[in-house]
């Protein structure tokens, strides 16, 4: 252990540079023996020699421990643990400069990146100074440009002025010499005319006694020439009247041949109009008439097509289509047997009043009245009558006179027949009007087998009493019940909806799944008091709704959308009529009937369907004028 202690404290005191001669340091080169006294002394040059002092006395105690060390029985772990301890100092040295090395690569990343920060923050400045140079410029530029627009203004306004002012003094040298021209020229042309007229007055009077002896001479000829023409037309016409009285001959000739000439002009004025009329009658029809299936050869050189599908259509059942009570469609059927019995056995027709709400089917049933009971029809509206005026009586005559030339027979339905049938009694009818009304009740004094009279009306109670005294039956046309309704609203859904759907030439249309038939039957609980019309109007509009959705599917909800809609509508229309319509569309019933069409105000239910059906209201009925409500029960 003192070789090893004494070893290393002699390379380190060797490794220290200690002097040679007892610890004194050598003398530098420049260092003179006498000439640096001063200096070994100084305070700075003793604190400098400290380090080459050498300290025995811890030699000693170091080589005492050594000795000791080496007598004891623990040398051995003694030397195993200093080794460890300089092994565990040199892992801290090299952790120390490790740890060291870390710090100088941390302080380097540090450096980047505040060196990157420091560039970018440079950029940032840099961009930003860029940016304002821009802006600057930019600026500079614009405001450059405008001072550039503003003085090229300025120069414009300048050169338009200063053209203007050119105009104005070239305007105003053109109107100074266009006033002087006129001046001279009017000057010119007085001082022409004075001289004219100076001549012509001086060569009047020159010639003043030429003139007169001209004037003198041509009265004469005149006069000598309507002499002459009087003489002579004189002589002409009493030679001609002497020869015609003393020749009897020529007298009856000229007599006779007037008398000829008289009677052919006449005679092929009269049988143009008689041809006209008959003419009219067979190949045409009456300008009253708005709709016919009777054939006319006007009408089939206009719609070909159309007049031979009328030809080839058969007789069909006369309530084919038509959704009505049980108990009417038994009484109309009835009508249509009879009159089917009456045109095949030639017996005389019955005229017939049907009345009722607007939209209940008369005009359809009049229609296929005629076809199954093999009949011609045509279609005429009271409201085309009054603007007649004068010419309604001939209308009205032309149309009686075009039905009693009907070979298969007429069956004539007057539309709106109320609208000029109306009392004559009251004070609003006009002269003309009441004209009409004679003419029409002098056509159907009688009973006919070439025409049947058929009247729809929606206010009956102001016909005259002599247009109901020429009806044979009357026939009520209510509001469709319930079951009626369902029906309905299962066929339109079916024509307007399901078919169209169904068909292939329709690509537009398709319908969402749903029960149709529990769907038709709630709206029919939902629609009372609507009308077969605006229960077909509710179809289209179903089928108006499927084409404007954006992909052609009608779905539940669009449906009752639709039929909401529709009540509102028709509650609307409700409100709007007045008091004396709704007393006027009141029914006049028969003794027999069960029920009545008329809702003085209609109940729009409630959007959501009931659990129970809607009892419908109770009607009123009227008898020839009576209102005596009464209960009654739906068909």
């Amino acid at each position: 252990m003192s070789w090893l202690l004494g070893r290393r404290r002699n390379e380190s005191n060797t490794a220290g540079g200690s002097p040679p001669d007892g610890g004194n340091p050598p003398s530098g080169a420049g260092g003179g023996g006498d000439g640096d006294d001063r200096s070994t002394n100084s305070p700075d040059f003793k604190k400098a020699m400290e380090a080459y002092r050498f300290d025995s006395s811890a030699l000693e105690r170091a080589a005492q421990a050594a000795r000791e060390l080496e007598q004891s029985r623990h040398s051995k772990e003694a030397l195993e643990l200093s080794k460890m301890q300089e092994m565990t100092k040199q892992q801290e040295l090299i952790m120390k400069t490790k740890e060291f090395e870390a710090a100088i690569e941390t302080a380097k990343v540090d450096q980047k990146r505040v060196d990157g920060e420091e560039r970018r923050k440079t950029v940032q400045e840099e961009t930003k100074q860029h940016q304002s140079r821009a802006q600057y410029q930019d600026q500079l530029a614009r405001k450059r440009y405008e001072d550039q627009l503003l003085q090229q203004t300025r120069m414009n306004e300048e050169n338009l002025r200063k053209q203007e002012e050119s105009v104005q003094k070239q305007e105003a040298m053109r109107r100074a010499t266009i006033e002087r021209e006129m001046e001279l020229r009017s000057q010119v042309d007085k001082n022409r005319l004075e001289a004219e007229m100076l001549a012509k007055a001086k060569a009047d009077r020159e010639n003043q006694d030429l003139y007169l002896e001209r004037l003198r001479v041509k009265a004469a000829e005149n006069r000598i020439t309507v002499l002459e023409s009087i003489r002579t037309a004189g002589t002409v016409i009493g030679t001609g009247v002497t020869t015609l009285l003393t020749d009897w001959d020529k007298t009856l000739t000229a007599v006779g041949g007037l008398s000829l000439l008289a009677l052919g002009v006449y005679s092929a004025r009269t049988a143009t109009s008689m041809t006209g009329r008959f003419i009219e009658a067979r190949l045409g029809k009456p300008s009253l008439v708005r709709d016919t299936s009777r054939f006319s050869v006007l009408e089939t050189l206009k719609h070909p097509i159309l007049t031979v599908k009328k030809l080839k259509k058969k007789p069909a059942d006369a309530l084919a289509g038509v959704v009505l009570q049980p108990k009417l469609e038994e009484r109309l059927r009835d009508v249509a047997i009879a009159t089917k019995n009456t045109k095949q056995n030639r017996g005389m027709f019955r005229n017939i009043l049907m009345y009722g709400p607007p939209g209940t089917g008369k005009t359809m049933f009049a229609k296929k009245l005629a076809l199954h009971s093999g009949l011609d029809y045509a279609i005429l509206t009271g409201g085309d009558v009054s603007p007649l005026g004068r010419d309604a009586v001939t209308a009205v005559h032309k149309v009686f006179d075009w039905a009693e030339t009907s070979r298969k027979g007429l069956l004539l339905f007057i539309d709106e027949a109320d609208a000029f049938l109306r009392k004559r009694s009251s004070e609003t009818i006009s002269e003309d009007l009441r004209a009409t009304l004679n003419a029409f009740l002098y056509r159907t004094g009688e009973q006919s087998n070439k025409f049947m009279l058929v009247l729809a009306s929606n206010t009956p109670e102001q016909f005259d009493w002599a247009v109901n005294d020429r009806l044979d039956e009357m026939v009520e046309f209510t509001l469709p019940g319930l079951q009626e309704r369902e029906r309905l609203l299962r066929l339109y859904f079916e024509k307007f909806v399901l078919e169209p759907a169904a068909s292939t030439s329709v690509k537009r249309l398709k319908v969402e799944p749903f029960d149709f038939g529990e769907f038709c039957s709630e709206m029919a609980q939902l629609t009372e008091g609507m009308s077969g019309r605006e229960i077909a109007k509710l179809g289209v509009a179903w089928q108006g709704a499927a084409y404007a959705s954006e992909d052609g599917v009608l779905t539940r909800q669009m449906a009752m959308d639709r039929v909401n809609s529709a009540l509102l509508q028709h509650r609307q229309k409700v409100e709007w009529q007045s008091e004396q319509e709704r007393r006027e569309s009141k029914s006049i019933t028969y003794s027999t009937k069960e029920s009545s069409y008329s809702q003085v105000k209609p109940v729009v239910p409630a959007i959501n369907p009931p659990a129970q059906p809607i009892s419908p209201p109770l009607p009123a009925k009227r008898i020839y004028g009576t209102h005596k409500p009464e209960n009654c029960e739906t068909y």
